[in-house]
């Protein structure tokens, strides 16, 4: 007997973030995140900071897009869910994870537009606990600004007080591992609704 599960393609979830140092805390947090959603039964893309830096800054004016630019934007438009990741420079997100961002205009006049509809993970790492508090909130407007639906957990590592990862980068901090499980169970859940109301009208569409 055929599984109808196998016809059903797994979620896209895109992961966008880190600093401009491979294997910040910022990165890995987004990448614990993106594995608890495998978990879950999501195939997962990353780009990290030092994609991120190698990206021109975004003109609107010109339309050329690099190599990096152009893949980001094709994960974009797949993708049904995201976690963005940003340290908190001057009570707001980086500059570098910013012009990733404002990439995401080029999505302006797709069917779906920019990242409507989508569950968004959110993480943010800083020194102190102010600066996670005010990054998160300029994180979420920037996520509602493009339409998406921020998780009501938002992940905040005060690099002042924590340090999360072991000399092998295995996340060893309880309650930041917690908090990557509880975002990713957010984000599918989301995923998952979204995709029974669609195919509810697609049903009713037919009938």
């Amino acid at each position: 007997m055929t599984d109808p599960q196998a016809a059903v393609p797994r979620p896209h979830i895109v992961g966008i973030g880190g600093t401009t140092r491979a294997g910040s805390s910022t990165e890995r947090l987004v990448r614990a995140v993106l594995a608890e959603c495998e978990g879950l039964g999501a195939r997962t893309s990353m780009f990290p900071g030092p994609e991120l830096l190698a990206m021109p800054h975004y003109n609107p004016d010109d339309p050329e897009r690099s190599e990096g630019q152009r893949a980001m934007v094709a994960a974009v438009r797949e993708a049904q869910g995201f976690v963005i990741g940003t340290p908190g420079y001057h009570g707001s997100v980086s500059g570098l994870v910013k012009n990733a961002i404002d990439l995401i205009e080029d999505t302006r006049t797709d069917p779906r537009v920019y990242l409507d509809g989508c569950p968004v993970g959110q993480i943010v790492s800083a020194a102190g606990w102010q600066a996670t508090g005010v990054t998160l909130s300029a994180l979420r407007d920037i996520i509602h600004s493009l339409r998406g639906w921020p998780t009501p957990i938002g992940i905040a590592l005060n690099s002042m007080v924590q340090r999360p990862f072991d000399a092998a980068g295995e996340l060893v901090d309880e309650g930041l591992a917690t908090a990557t499980r509880l975002q990713a169970a957010q984000i599918m859940a989301h995923v998952s609704g979204t995709r029974l109301h669609r195919d509810a009208e697609a049903l009713a569409a037919r009938a």
